[in-house]
């Protein structure tokens, strides 16, 4: 039996980190067994003990990669309060809200990560502060009352998005979308 080289191996578990990112969007937490998550990288549950310890473990891990691929993206697309506004109108669109896989891992599994253990939500907590830190840093300002308004304007656009998800009258839904970019324009003074 061949062993595998270390750079093999971080690239089988970096596979199974991105698949379970989709997977953990798209079903929750609670909705992604371990064989679920495994099949999606292509592998069989045998393996996953050795990447990882256990199933918090991977989520953590996960979690975190899905929040850094977030912020990378508004590192890349988001340097002023322009393509902030156009930021805030992509996050509470109708695509955003249909496709959640593909969307950020904070509005599909917030509910969640507040019932994981403390080393899930210390990842998440470091993941998010960074990408707030880089929201603030668009709107040219620093110092707590940044922070709570970008914070306070993340959390309305999560809990739009969730709000919209859970609604069946896409009328209703796309309208809570629409209310939800005029609050966080207003609260982020980009109108």
């Amino acid at each position: 039996m061949a062993r595998y080289d270390r750079e093999h191996k971080q690239q089988t578990r970096q596979r199974i980190v991105e698949a379970a990112g989709r997977r953990l969007k798209a079903d929750g937490i609670d909705g992604s067994g371990v064989s679920t998550l495994m099949a999606d990288a292509g592998l069989t549950n045998g393996a996953f003990y050795a990447h990882f310890a256990s199933k918090e473990d991977l989520v953590g891990e996960a979690v975190t990669a899905e929040l850094r691929r977030q912020t990378e993206d508004v590192l890349g697309n988001v340097n002023n309060r322009e393509e902030l506004e156009q930021f805030v109108r992509n996050y509470l669109s109708p695509e955003h809200r249909d496709h959640r896989a593909d969307g950020c891992p904070s509005a599909a599994l917030l509910d969640e990560l507040g019932r994981c253990g403390d080393a899930t939500r210390q990842a998440y907590t470091a993941a998010v502060v960074e990408l707030l830190g880089r929201l603030a840093a668009v709107l040219g300002e620093v110092g707590p009352e940044t922070r709570v308004r970008v914070s306070s304007a993340y959390a309305l656009m999560i809990g739009t998005i969730q709000l919209s998800r859970s609604l069946t009258d896409t009328e209703l839904a796309d309208a809570v979308l629409e209310e939800g970019v005029r609050n966080v324009l207003g609260i982020l003074e980009l109108r």
